[in-house]
């Protein structure tokens, strides 16, 4: 493991028993154009595979890299993402998914796209399970995994063929976004904010599972005057294709009900994040 006295930035990977998929994330971000960075595993109740993969990884990677789990009681992602925001150092936090695999310049355009009173929302390009499959560590290491010609040829669809991988300049992309009619929102497979900003609206709402759980937090920001930033032709993941047993039509009504009180209420902080009301 390499340490950094003081990180840049500290990224935060969530994950749940996916071990190869995580491997793969992490081969992503050994390829990243820069490692000035520390990276925290959030696993939120894997198995020992998980461990054995990021302890085995630990001794590889050419940044810092930590792991930090807690129980499996079900899906309790925001959970797990409070305790690695808790243990990460950086000013400055990108989050993503275990199931992501990260363009080379990933990390470099969530730092020169930050700036204060804002968070970024990137990009992603999802790929069904078999050409996901196909995704191994040589395709990220010469980065073909995030070329569209390549995906193509392992049989990604014209339909699933996502404007985000064209090859822009960087002045392209920015205009890309500019003119983009999609809003920014916060996104967990790919957004990034100040540690200040994220501390300030303490975190993410624990009693909130699958289903809306990043939006409610994005709206929390936005309520707290901390506007989006759409980056989502600069900053880039592919996205892996995996099995959802988690959902839960039941989940996602309670969520929508405190999103909605979020909304109305011009909500910018939870009491049920990072800091916890006394006994």
């Amino acid at each position: 493991m390499r340490a950094v006295s003081r990180p840049v930035a500290s990224v935060i990977v969530t994950t749940y028993n996916q071990p190869r998929w995580l491997q793969r994330c992490l081969w992503g971000f050994a390829c990243q154009d820069r490692h000035d960075f520390e990276l925290v595993v959030a696993d939120d109740g894997s198995g020992p595979e998980t461990r054995v993969l990021v302890e085995a990884m630990q001794s590889q990677a050419p940044f810092e890299l930590r792991h930090v789990w807690q129980p499996d009681e079900g899906f309790q992602k925001c959970r797990i993402l409070n305790k690695a925001i808790v243990q990460a150092r950086a000013d400055y936090l990108v989050f993503t998914d275990g199931d992501c695999v990260p363009r080379a310049d990933f990390l470099s355009q969530h730092l020169c796209l930050r700036e204060p009173g804002r968070f970024l929302s990137g990009g992603y390009c999802k790929l069904p399970m078999q050409v996901s499959e196909r995704i191994d560590r040589e395709a990220i290491a010469s980065g073909r995994f995030a070329n569209l010609q390549w995906l193509s040829a392992q049989g990604l669809a014209r339909g699933q063929r996502s404007s985000k991988l064209w090859p822009l300049h960087p002045w392209q992309a920015r205009l890309m976004n500019a003119i983009t009619p999609v809003k920014p929102r916060w996104h967990g497979h790919n957004a990034s904010a100040w540690a200040a900003d994220v501390r300030r609206v303490n975190g993410f709402d624990e009693r909130m599972q699958y289903g809306g759980e990043d939006l409610e937090f994005g709206e929390r920001l936005e309520n707290a005057g901390v506007r989006g930033r759409q980056a989502r032709h600069s900053a880039i993941v592919v996205h892996l294709d995996h099995g959802r047993g988690y959902v839960d039509p039941a989940m996602r009504e309670r969520n929508e009900a405190i999103r909605h009180a979020t909304r109305s209420q011009r909500r910018t902080r939870t009491e049920h994040g990072i800091a916890k009301p006394a006994a």
